[in-house]
């Protein structure tokens, strides 16, 4: 049996509510709490749609409240036809138009297509001699004729559990090989695991565009008034105010995300979500984060340097204000006892 899922996640405000899905039943090894773990997906929508000459479900579902994942499968009699690459791209286009409609934020969101095969006897690397070129060229998503060396490449990051099972991994699809079809787990791990890679990406980019607002506030014209200056810096509180929410909600949930992979042990679930880690360099995509964060802080240390310098002028000038007014009175009073005014 071959099958094709395409999913798209992406960001939205809010979601709506909706029915808490059941954790899928892993055939492979796995610790008892994994479904625990997992953080759970909320079915809000359904809706049918045909693709090309398929009747398909598209399934919407939210992860947390702020995250949209639009999913659709379609059994397919030869994974491997000429059909399959417009197929797909149809597919990823229903699921683009769906969530759109429901509000998402599609042009920033990670698509995905897991190709998968059941039903077979034997070692799953006789379809790879067999048919290397055209899974290579699925997965990147290529209508062109691949390089052997990319081939290769592209082939090579893959992990085998069983002897007769297989994933192959790319930055937009997969390839699953299971006799038996258990498959709903490990597309659980690839649809967690671009979910993490927007979370990582919509951080950092965000981080960038507030750090830019941050810096073009902090460098004020040193021609500027002190009025200018303290809404200058009114502005800079309000900015920080906002990027220190964000910045709290998003490590929260990386650090609750990251806890429960770490609880799911060194199983068959872990080491594939290991291998998408690495696929999708989070490592790298945590530092770039991390030392975004860091200049962030370095940053509000300068602006709050710059507050308490501005504040203390506004003192020293309201101080000089009252010296002149006293400075008046006196001379008023002064003249008035003279006789001056008399």
């Amino acid at each position: 049996m071959h099958k094709i899922t395409s999913f798209v996640v992406a960001e939205i405000n809010k979601a709506k509510k909706g029915k808490e899905m059941p954790a899928p039943v892993p055939l492979k090894s796995s610790p008892h709490y994994l479904a625990k773990s997992m953080p759970p997906q909320i079915v809000i929508g359904k809706e049918k749609v045909k693709v090309k000459n398929y009747e398909v479900e598209l399934i919407l579902k939210s992860y947390y409240s702020d995250a949209l994942m639009i999913e659709g499968t379609i059994e397919v009699p030869d994974i491997f036809s000429e059909e399959i690459l417009e197929l797909k791209d149809k597919l990823l286009d229903a699921c683009i138009d769906y969530g759109k409609r429901s509000g998402a934020r599609i042009e920033t969101g990670e698509e995905f297509t897991v190709h998968q095969i059941s039903d077979y006897s034997g070692d799953p690397e006789l379809f790879i001699k067999k048919h290397g070129n055209k899974i290579a060229s699925l997965l990147k998503s290529e209508k062109l004729e691949l390089d052997e060396k990319e081939i290769e490449y592209t082939l090579s990051f893959q992990f085998k559990y069983a002897k007769d099972d297989l994933i192959i991994l790319d930055w937009d699809g997969a390839f699953l090989f299971d006799p038996k079809g258990d498959f709903d787990d490990s597309i659980d791990l690839l649809q967690l695991a671009n979910f993490q890679l927007l979370r990582y990406r919509a951080l950092d980019e965000d981080l960038d565009e507030r750090l830019k607002k941050v810096y073009k506030l902090i460098q004020t014209d040193e021609k500027k008034g002190i009025w200018t200056r303290i809404f200058r810096n009114k502005d800079m509180a309000n900015a920080f105010r906002e990027v220190i929410r964000i910045r709290t909600q998003s490590i929260s949930q990386f650090e609750a995300l990251d806890k429960d992979i770490k609880l799911i042990g060194d199983w068959y679930s872990a080491r594939v979500y290991d291998l998408l880690s690495k696929k999708f360099k989070f490592d790298a995509w945590h530092k770039s984060v991390k030392e975004k964060l860091d200049s962030l802080e370095d940053v509000y240390t300068i602006a709050a340097e710059n507050f308490s310098m501005s504040s203390a002028q506004l003192l020293d000038l309201i101080q000089a204000a009252g010296w002149l007014i006293l400075l008046v009175g006196y001379f008023i009073l002064f003249f008035y006892e003279s006789g001056i005014w008399k």
